[in-house]
């Protein structure tokens, strides 16, 4: 019996003692244990999730929101992962006529060209890393805002980017089709 006590102790106690760590979404993972987890405990991320659409310059844009729970990042120059909740969203752009100028639905991979996930929420505004399109092309932020339940707004920084035929070889589209503009409402659907 007192084997039989000691061994469940000794498994409660490790299971505490190497349980991953869980931290706030707003926390950053720079100081962070190895393998921790930044989880959106309060569901802070939700208000963003599901379908939004927009007119922008005659052309239509439909948003699609998701959570992710518990992706799995690395820091630069660090051989330690953290996982975090995300937001991650799928975008396709059309011009009047239907025509698909450009999507990112098949982008799953932080290194697939235009991919956008979340970084941070302050508030009511959660901040999103957008990859840029070939050749990075229109890497940068953008910025959404919650409204109301029905409707948010989308501000994007664009970074700039240096082509060379080195860093961006052939004649790829370095076209940015996502909508260069401040405080544009999306519409829930």
């Amino acid at each position: 019996m007192k084997y039989f006590l000691f061994t469940i102790n000794f498994f409660l106690l490790s299971n505490l003692y190497f349980s991953q760590q869980i931290y706030p979404i707003n926390t950053f993972p720079e100081n962070l244990p190895p393998n921790s987890y930044i989880k959106d405990i309060n569901n802070d991320l939700g208000p963003f999730i599901g379908n939004w659409s927009t007119i922008y310059e005659g052309k239509k844009m439909d948003l699609s929101i998701v959570k992710e729970l518990k992706r799995s990042f690395k820091l630069p120059n660090s051989t330690h992962s953290f996982y975090q909740d995300v937001l991650i969203a799928k975008y396709t752009i059309k011009d009047n006529s239907g025509i698909i100028l450009q999507t990112n639905i098949n982008s799953v991979n932080n290194n697939d060209n235009n991919f956008i996930a979340s970084i941070a929420i302050k508030g009511n505004v959660v901040h999103m890393y957008y990859r840029g399109t070939n050749c990075r092309v229109g890497w940068g932020t953008i910025n959404l805002k919650q409204i109301d339940n029905n409707q948010v707004s989308w501000s994007y920084y664009p970074n700039s980017t240096t082509l060379t035929t080195t860093n961006c070889p052939g004649n790829q589209d370095t076209t940015i089709y996502l909508p260069e503009t401040e405080n544009l409402v999306f519409t829930k659907q």
